[in-house]
């Protein structure tokens, strides 16, 4: 009998430590980065959730959303977060952090963009001198960005020319190929800074406000089936919008330089717990 409550209580501890999983789509740009590695952990000791994520481009991970193929959505395109929950896949977006977009190019920089006065007169540079550009062209936050900013040089939907290399691929794959060809390319800071194959590229042109960027956090609707975890998703924006993701987030540095700034509108995890 003793020999039996031992085991029941070991099989009791042991379902009570075991992590609860959930799933989350978030972009390539975040997940290169190297948050996640930094975040991840710290999410688990603190609230015992295992965060699996799916890491694909902005598009992609609404899609996983609008399917309930996940039970959150972190990403950086706030048009579609906010067709997102007009449609009623998600109640509302919460903002997490933001960095900023840069235009990287190679160091002799043949389009000369290191003085534009804008990033629209930046990429109207690189076209007029039909230099080569790597552009992510996967439907991602960065590619819409990217496009809208060929709109504002004038450019319309896109540009186009042999010179205009749409790769279809992540961040990191994307700067491979800048890296390659030595190409022009629209980065995220973050995913920049941790790139460890810069090659003959550096950071040429950055600080128009358009380029700000913005990464938020969407709890996939319940209603679209049992199997999505409400209380975790809730559980888990508890977490990200604290003073201790708030330290996590503004602490994380390369080289010396942060990546993100936390400007989530905060909240109490001990309020919240209770």
């Amino acid at each position: 009998m003793r020999i039996l409550k031992l085991a029941l209580a070991f099989a009791l501890t042991g379902a009570a430590a075991q992590a609860e999983e959930m799933k989350m789509a978030v972009t390539t740009s975040f997940h290169n980065s190297g948050l996640a590695e930094v975040l991840l952990p710290e999410i688990k000791k603190d609230t015992n959730i295992d965060v699996q994520l799916l890491v694909v481009g902005t598009g992609q991970a609404i899609k996983l959303g609008e399917a309930g193929d996940v039970d959150a959505v972190l990403v950086h395109s706030k048009a579609a977060e906010e067709k997102f929950v007009a449609e009623g896949h998600a109640d509302h977006r919460r903002e997490i952090m933001y960095n900023d977009f840069v235009i990287i190019g190679p160091k002799e920089d043949p389009a000369g963009i290191r003085d534009a006065g804008s990033a629209a007169e930046a990429l109207s540079a690189i076209a007029e001198a039909e230099a080569p550009f790597v552009s992510r062209g996967d439907d991602s936050g960065t590619h819409k960005k990217e496009l809208s900013l060929w709109s504002a040089a004038g450019f319309g939907v896109g540009a186009q020319g042999d010179w205009y290399n749409a790769v279809g691929a992540g961040m990191g794959a994307a700067l491979n190929t800048a890296a390659g060809i030595d190409a022009y390319i629209m980065s995220d800071r973050a995913s920049w800074l941790n790139f460890g194959n810069k090659a003959n590229l550096e950071l040429l042109y950055a600080g128009d406000p358009l380029l700000f960027n913005q990464y938020a956090y969407l709890p996939v609707n319940p209603a679209k089936g049992d199997h999505i975890k409400s209380d975790l998703a809730e559980e888990l924006e508890v977490w990200l919008t604290s003073a201790r993701a708030k330290e996590l987030i503004d602490g994380y540095r390369i080289a010396g330089e942060q990546l993100f700034t936390f400007n989530a509108e905060m909240t109490d995890m001990s309020k919240a717990a209770e």
